[in-house]
């Protein structure tokens, strides 16, 4: 058996290499070197992947099969959704945004108490999730320590409590040395991806040993749980649960932007827009690889005679601790440690930060307190809020597990949580794509689905642990019967989840849609719906300067920044203010609107928008705007953009036809230097045999007295240069036709094998005088085709000319084959030349460039015969080209298209 102070230690040492970790990120962060990649931040989001996967999903699959997998497809399906999450890092960049909170309140004209509500709703919904972990982490320990229990823990306090201690403490360490929430918590993100590997890695081990090491594979298990009649049916899909699927799916998919935590590492977290592209395909994969075993560890549990009565929940500790493989049992416990601590630490900074920002502050800005202290630096006071908002959030989490964490399996504490937090769906999904939502509409649909959920969720998991009365429940509020919790307005056949989701989505979209309709936005609301919905027309730019009017006063809003942000840091941000508009000092900046609006945005990343701006409001005189102003401001903007975006547009045309005409030139310069080429070659190519005409005539002219048989040869000679010279001509004259497609055609059915046997006979006696050897394989009762039987002559006396040119006489071999390849017929003249490289075979079907070295080699021809030969093929609808390598030899193939049946 494991001992305490063994398990005490590793704890500690983890802890340690984690908080490592975490000052390591910082200090590469201070120094400018980011250790955030796309790597680091895919693994960061599995933050997603709480006590709840680690423990409880197994638990699921024991009483609930598949639908186990309900909470991964849905987060898995809203990351595909891409647009959807850059649009909100787009937002919170150009807002300063801190938190979901304030990203809400922001959009609706950074209201106060549309923050303080969105803070209120996090927090009790939130808290079930906290009790959550605390309650894994307490299971863990009673599992390893069965004689000592949860309620005795060191020096007499209850060890549940002590977790909680502790994980405030680390949590206290890990986020809260900066008070600018916006900057991001590098350390924290690299210390949550290494938690991300070491609970993979552990669940995997577990996985590994149970499926592998106590049965003998995937099937053993299944078949050993099949045996079972009644858990043959549990892993299989059941129709009748697809309501239910539907609800958990869209649960989940929600939950995984809108917990605070993932919306802290999704958005706040995030350093570069495309590392999303690494993360909608690795977080996925890495949902699936620490899924693959939830099933055997269910169904070996299940089966596992000692493990009887045991709670499923723990079955990834108690099946390797009932077959004594301790070192396992020890791995998983920090596994399972680092799926609660993960998601404490994120989930208490974030809504620490909330609590701050959103509740804490417009308290002190209302309170004498504040008036008293003019010139103080209250950094350090904020930071002191958000450590005590995590001591007390924590204790809340201890306190709900005590209170109501008792009565449910883990999933059902965490799917709690996921429906409190898809109340905040309507308002941020409408906020970002809606222009017509209003404060008003937000407030009403917040409390709208808040009341429901409460009502038809939260309250009842009290009465299930005994706390309160379960009669609204069981009979409904005052004993109407259509009032009842979990079947409200006689909706039945839902679990309580999928009840409570539907009917809190409906009443909060229903009443933010129709308040927002008969509800007007006051000018600072219509402004934010502008930069919200349009962001990617915006950009990350400065609000428009023109939607604040009014005075201001300098050292008033620096002394501001000074109070709030610190002495140092408030002076180092003004400095980057006055450098970025060309001033050496920030005493002399204006306080105009462009001031005024860079002093609230850096207020608003240290205590959330709301309440920078009502700090703002306090120390400037701001003139009211009314909304038809705003409106026109908003819409001159868009024609200024839009015609911004046209004559981006024109340069972008301007631009590529400019491209165009350089290409185009480019191609003149080659046509005129292929007619340079062409000069030259067909002037050699000519003045070679008239040159030798003219010297044989000569002799012949000057001795008429030469003998017969001299007589003769040199006749022959001139006759073989004539014919030379004709076929050249014939050659260029071909080439021009068919260019100008001006060739004659005669088409008709053609014997190709006929046509090949031919050419051999034709060009017989050039092979028998290089001594190269001429073979063929013409396939029998081959059909014919319809083409020009003098032009298809013309490309094979060309090939096999071509290829003669090309091999060594005395131990030249061409073999010519004709075989029907599917609905062509196929020719291929093959060669042992020298061959080809892979640029000779794209260069020879160009006009007038032949293979070889043509500086000291140069084959006779114009270089014409086979660019004419490819195009006689191609307008019968072959195709002509060369296979070959150099050493190897070359192939020229050309295929004829055989006709269609009906033809």
């Amino acid at each position: 058996m494991l001992s305490g102070g063994f398990v005490a230690l590793v704890t500690v040492a983890y802890f340690g290499l984690l908080f490592g970790v975490a000052r390591w990120g910082d200090a590469r962060a201070d120094a400018g070197r980011s250790i955030i990649n796309a790597n680091v931040y895919a693994l960061s989001l599995a933050v997603y992947c709480t006590s709840w996967t680690f423990f409880g999903s197994v638990g699921r699959a024991t009483s609930g099969g598949l639908s186990f997998l309900t909470i991964y497809l849905g987060p898995t399906l809203m990351l595909l959704c891409v647009g959807v999450v850059i649009k909100m890092i787009r937002i919170a960049k150009a807002q300063r945004i801190t938190s979901i909170a304030d990203f809400i309140a922001a959009r609706y004209g950074k209201s106060p108490l549309l923050a303080g509500l969105v803070t209120v709703i996090a927090v009790i919904g939130v808290v079930p999730y906290i009790a959550l972990q605390l309650k894994a982490v307490a299971a863990s320990l009673d599992i390893l320590f069965p004689d000592s229990g949860t309620a005795a823990g060191l020096l007499g306090v209850d060890s549940t409590l002590l977790v909680a201690a502790v994980l405030a403490l680390f949590t206290i360490l890990f986020g809260t040395r900066h008070l600018d929430a916006t900057e991001r918590h590098e350390g924290m993100v690299a210390a949550i991806a290494v938690e991300s590997v070491v609970k993979l890695v552990a669940f995997c081990a577990v996985g590994l040993f149970v499926t592998y090491g106590i049965h003998n594979g995937f099937a053993d298990v299944f078949a050993r749980a099949s045996a079972q009649p009644a858990l043959a049916g549990l892993f299989a899909p059941d129709a009748a649960r697809a309501g239910n699927w539907a609800a958990l799916i869209l649960l989940s998919g929600l939950a995984i932007l809108l917990l605070p935590r993932q919306f802290q590492i999704i958005v706040v977290e995030n350093v570069d827009e495309s590392h999303l592209k690494r993360a909608v395909w690795l977080f996925p994969l890495y949902l699936l690889l620490i899924n693959i075993f939830v099933l055997p560890l269910a169904a070996s549990g299940l089966t596992e005679p000692r493990l009887a009565g045991h709670n499923p929940d723990t079955f990834v500790l108690t099946l390797p601790l009932a077959h004594g493989a301790e070192a396992l049992v020890l791995l998983a416990f920090v596994g399972g440690l680092s799926a609660a601590t993960g998601m404490v630490i994120v989930e208490t900074i974030a809504l620490s930060t909330m609590v701050c920002n959103d509740l804490a502050m417009p308290a002190l800005l209302r309170s004498t307190w504040l008036a008293r202290r003019q010139n103080a630096d209250l950094s350090g006071t904020l930071i002191a809020i958000r450590r005590v908002a995590i001591v007390l959030i924590l204790l809340l989490g201890y306190i709900y597990f005590r209170a109501a964490g008792e009565a449910y399996a883990l999933v059902g504490i965490g799917l709690i949580s996921f429906a409190a937090v898809a109340q905040f769906a309507p308002a941020l999904f409408g906020g970002m794509y809606w222009k017509q939502g209003t404060r008003a509409g937000a407030l009403a649909g917040l409390l709208a689905g808040f009341v429901v959920w409460a009502y038809t969720l939260l309250l009842p998991s009290f009465a299930r642990s005994g706390w309160i009365g379960n009669g609204f429940v069981e009979h409904g509020l005052f004993g109407i019967e259509w009032l009842r919790a979990q079947a409200l307005f006689g909706l039945s056949g839902f679990d309580e989840i999928s009840h409570c989701l539907w009917w809190s989505l409906f009443a909060n979209l229903g009443a933010y849609v129709l308040v927002s309709l008969i509800s007007t936005p006051d000018a600072v609301e219509a402004g934010q719906a502008e930069r919200f919905v349009d962001v990617f027309r915006h950009g990350e730019r400065a609000p428009d300067a023109r939607l604040w009017r009014g005075d201001a006063s300098l050292p008033e809003i620096t002394g501001l920044l000074e109070r709030f942000l610190g002495p140092a840091r408030a002076r180092q941000q003004l400095a980057a203010h006055a450098r970025m508009r060309g001033l050496a000092d920030w005493r002399s900046l204006p306080p105009d609107a462009g001031f005024v609006h860079f002093a609230e945005t850096e207020l608003a990343a240290a205590i959330g928008s709301a309440s920078a701006r009502a700090l703002m409001a306090g120390v400037t005189r701001e003139e009211d705007l009314r909304l038809e102003e705003v409106l026109d401001i908003l819409d001159e903007a868009s024609q200024v953009r839009a015609y911004s975006r046209e004559l981006e547009s024109k340069q972008r045309a301007l631009e590529a036809a400019t491209n165009e005409l350089r290409a185009a030139n480019e191609r003149l310069r080659e046509v005129d230097r292929m007619k340079d080429d062409f000069i030259s070659t067909v002037t050699h190519e000519l003045r070679t045999p008239l040159t030798s005409i003219r010297a044989l005539s000569e002799m012949l002219y000057d001795d008429p007295r030469l003998e017969l048989e001299q007589r003769t040869r040199f006749l022959g000679v001139i006759v073989s240069e004539t014919e030379r010279l004709t076929r050249l001509i014939n050659q260029v004259l071909d080439m021009a036709k068919l260019e100008s497609g001006r060739a004659e055609w005669t088409t008709g059915e053609v014997d190709v094998g006929q046509v090949v046997n031919e050419a051999m006979v034709a060009l017989e006696p050039l092979f028998r005088e290089k001594k190269v050897s001429l073979t063929h394989a013409i396939a029998a009762d081959l059909p014919s085709v319809l083409a020009d039987r003098d032009r298809l002559t013309q490309v094979v006396v060309n090939l096999l000319s071509n290829a003669v040119k090309f091999v060594s006489g005395g131990s030249g071999q061409v073999r010519v084959s004709v075989v029907r390849d599917d609905a062509v017929l196929r020719v291929a003249v093959a060669d042992n030349g020298p061959g080809l490289t892979a640029e000779e075979c794209t260069q020879v079907f160009e006009k007038f460039r032949q293979g070889g070295n043509t500086m000291t080699d140069k084959p006779q021809g114009t270089g014409l015969g086979l660019p004419i030969s490819r195009q006689i093929v191609e307008y019968f609808g072959g195709k002509l080209w060369v296979e070959s390598a150099p050493g190897a030899g070359a192939t020229f193939v050309f295929t004829v298209p055989l006709p269609a049946p009906d033809a």
